[in-house]
């Protein structure tokens, strides 16, 4: 790779309108937490640990993407790659994070106070603890060092555009061995990282959907439920990778760069991979529905009430759906059942079945931030029917506040690696 071919950090300034807004909403979430502890503790500490979950897989997910793209040496994204690093940004983050959701445990677990005996050697705070936070602080350190690598070919020379981070710039870039050799070295060096981050995620994010999502029913289990999960994140930042990939269309140095034929392909990404998370539920509602289990109906019946499950009648039982929409509201969640699958599959089915919304970067944007908040519905729906399954605990004003407040942060960590770091960076004869 050339030098009038490799690509150039370009810095920016912070656009202040948008990080005043993001630190409101950090504010209201600091807010809406703290009022929450002081009147319903166990509403607040659940409605952050959705959100942890939501935005660590968010920006994990971010950095899978990266990793896919470099092991299968793709060449269409462009700055799209970019724009899904900055998401995994957050990936340091989430281990503070981690250490905060874990003092308000008590209120989210029910095995902590009430033991399973027959789990106790799995199910037991020292153990998830330490698990969880090895898979949390492995990721960090292997997403910095991807990063790094990833960034590092392009930091060469940007020192002096660079004010906010100039020092990091110059280290970053100390013992420079040529262009060339750089970007080589960077090619190789984070092939190998992708590969190892890729089956951390897989395992790991498997072994925290087991921790810290499925164990809130101690007696229920899915051996498929942790893909399902990791996929789920991994989809989340698809969308949101699409959504700022077309929000960036007519930035600078950006501008011309979110081709047709890349929204075309996000496009095509988001419709593929929505339909393989709905397969991935499939899969495990099926089985569920035909076996008929009281220990595994249980899940499902809290969220989508008897309408999708077998009517046990006296002296038999019947195979057959009887769907009436007065039964979704059966359940507190029922509604919100529906919704997520609105706006998680058909919606994104349908509107991206042909090419021209794929590439239309409306229709593509709107479809990308409908299923990014459908998917934050979904987190909500695996938590909250498992600690109030008699009442729509997931909506309020505490939850939403710390909602908003968590999605303030990570704005601000996303533009603050953006534009002072080179995440955004464009080849320089590009056409």
């Amino acid at each position: 790779m050339s030098s009038a071919t490799r690509e150039i950090a370009n810095p920016r300034a912070l656009p202040m309108p948008l990080v005043g807004f993001a630190a409101l909403l950090v504010v209201v979430g600091v807010i809406a937490f703290f009022v929450g502890l002081s009147k319903d503790a166990a509403t607040a500490w659940r409605a952050y640990h959705v959100n942890f979950l939501y935005f660590a897989g968010l920006a994990q997910g971010g950095l899978v993407i990266s990793c896919i793209l470099t092991t299968v040496n793709a060449r269409w994204h462009g700055p799209v790659r970019r724009i899904a690093e900055a998401l995994a940004a957050w990936v340091p983050v989430t281990v503070v994070l981690f250490l905060i959701d874990y003092l308000g445990w008590e209120h989210i677990f029910e095995w902590i106070a009430h033991p399973v005996e027959s789990k106790a050697v799995w199910l037991n705070v020292p153990r998830v603890f330490w698990s969880n936070l090895a898979v949390f602080v492995a990721s960090a350190v292997l997403t910095v060092c991807f990063l790094y690598h990833s960034l590092r070919p392009g930091l060469k020379g940007s020192a002096d555009k660079a004010s906010a981070a100039r020092g990091m710039f110059a280290r970053w870039s100390a013992n420079w061995r040529g262009d060339v050799e750089e970007a080589e070295r960077s090619k190789v060096i984070t092939a190998k990282l992708a590969v190892a981050l890729l089956f951390l995620f897989a395992f790991g994010y498997t072994l925290v959907s087991f921790d810290l999502v499925m164990s809130m029913e101690p007696l229920w289990y899915s051996n498929l439920f942790g893909a399902y999960f990791a996929w789920g994140a991994f989809l989340s930042a698809v969308c949101v990778t699409t959504l700022l990939s077309v929000l960036h269309c007519f930035s600078p140095g950006l501008a011309g760069h979110i081709t047709v034929s890349r929204r075309h392909d996000l496009g095509k990404m988001i419709f593929a991979f929505s339909i393989f998370w709905m397969y991935l539920f499939w899969s495990q509602y099926i089985v569920i529905w035909y076996s008929n289990l009281p220990e595994e109906t249980g899940f499902l019946a809290d969220r989508l009430g008897s309408m999708f499950l077998i009517d046990n009648l006296p002296g038999r039982a019947t195979y057959e759906w009887n769907f009436a929409l007065d039964r979704i509201s059966a359940v507190p969640y029922g509604w919100l059942s529906m919704t997520v699958w609105l706006c998680c599959w058909i919606i994104p089915f349908w509107g991206l079945l042909f090419q021209a919304p794929k590439k239309n970067p409306l229709s593509l944007g709107l479809i990308a931030l409908i299923v990014a908040v459908g998917l934050w519905l979904e987190r909500n729906l695996l938590v909250w029917p498992s600690v109030e399954p008699g009442t729509a605990a997931w909506c309020g004003g505490i939850q939403f506040g710390i909602a908003a407040g968590f999605l303030g942060a990570f704005i601000l960590v996303f533009l603050i690696y953006s534009r002072i770091f080179p995440s955004l960076l464009v080849p320089t004869n590009e056409s």
